[in-house]
């Protein structure tokens, strides 16, 4: 184990370097920021003075070495825009975005594997054909247009819920959300019911076809020569099996919801660091771009370490240290 956790430490590590490299060369070798920043009046001393404030006068591999040098000391930049540490401003979003897709996730989970699983049941009935025929929609449209429709016939027509906005937060054991007041759960619904209906789709497929291709074995057979009840065959042996390959599309669907949620929080306007990653590529306020990147790689990092951890646990046969 102790051999597993080193090796994908310096991976991570790998990883995390490259994508530093990449992204840092990829964004500040486009546009000029100070176009954004200067007043189209202002002389060439005064573009000069702010072009050297911001480092932007070095070239490339000099501010690279320097972004470098701050970054192992925990210093990702300052925001051209705000003149804020870009990690504080990313933190400061984050809790939003987390509780988002948490939120959504919950959701897709909560309906998915019951649908999944009524569905694999009862395959090729008329069950199975409107929960199929559920899932293929909600794959098929777009994200934007689904949040579109739910803003027109929740909010505008029929005015029953919030379609901007988070709405008033309050705290659970100390953590700010949406979740402790009614007005931060009903700004919440919307944005987050569009988030899910992707994931929603992806759990009763996913869910599905393991009820299909598990039913058949012969472990299922003998715990019903048994006498165990069909309720506990589905629910515990069944339901246990198919939970493996659940675990790892939905360890990383976390993340994805986490770093590509930036159509919902653009649409409802939610302040998480989707928006703020919008914000910034129009501003080419570049620091908060890389940093934003480079928090959404240790996420992913953080979440497949996690995924193959719960592998272990949910299925003896897999031994972490000889898959590594």
């Amino acid at each position: 184990m102790t051999v597993f956790v080193i090796r994908r430490l310096l991976q991570s590590l790998v990883v995390l370097a490259a994508t530093a490299a990449i992204v840092f060369v990829g964004v500040y070798a486009i546009g000029d920021p100070a176009e954004m920043l200067i007043a189209p009046d202002a002389t060439p001393a005064e573009r000069a003075q702010v072009e050297a404030s911001l480092g932007l006068d070095r070239p490339l591999p000099a501010q690279f070495l320097t972004f470098v040098v701050n970054a192992l000391h925990g210093d990702l930049g300052r925001s051209f825009v705000f003149n804020q540490p870009s990690i504080s401003l990313i933190l400061g979003r984050l809790p939003a975005t987390l509780e988002l897709a948490f939120v959504a996730i919950v959701i897709a989970l909560a309906l998915g594997i019951p649908l999944g699983l009524l569905a694999g049941l009862k395959p090729r009935s008329a069950t199975d054909e409107a929960i199929m025929t559920g899932s293929i929609l909600g794959f098929s449209l777009p994200n934007f247009w689904q949040g579109m429709m739910l803003i027109m016939i929740f909010s505008v027509w029929l005015g029953w819920l919030p379609s901007t906005g988070r709405g008033t937060t309050g705290t659970i054991f100390g953590v700010e959300t949406s979740l402790a007041t009614w007005d931060g759960l009903r700004h919440l619904i919307l944005p987050a019911v569009n988030l899910a209906l992707f994931k929603l789709a992806l759990v009763i497929r996913l869910t599905r076809t393991g009820v299909r291709e598990t039913m058949p074995l012969d472990f299922v057979k003998f715990a019903r020569a048994k006498g165990l009840t069909e309720r506990r065959i589905v629910l515990v042996h069944v339901l246990k099996t198919i939970m493996v390959p659940l675990v790892t599309v939905i360890g990383m669907e976390i993340g994805s919801l986490i770093a590509f949620g930036v159509v919902t929080e653009t649409i409802f306007a939610w302040p998480g660091i989707g928006k703020l990653l919008i914000d910034s590529i129009m501003r080419l306020d570049r620091p908060v771009v890389v940093a934003y990147l480079l928090v959404v790689v240790s996420l992913f990092i953080v979440l497949n370490f996690t995924v193959d951890v719960l592998y272990s646990i949910l299925d003896p046969r897999i031994r972490v240290g000889r898959g590594a």
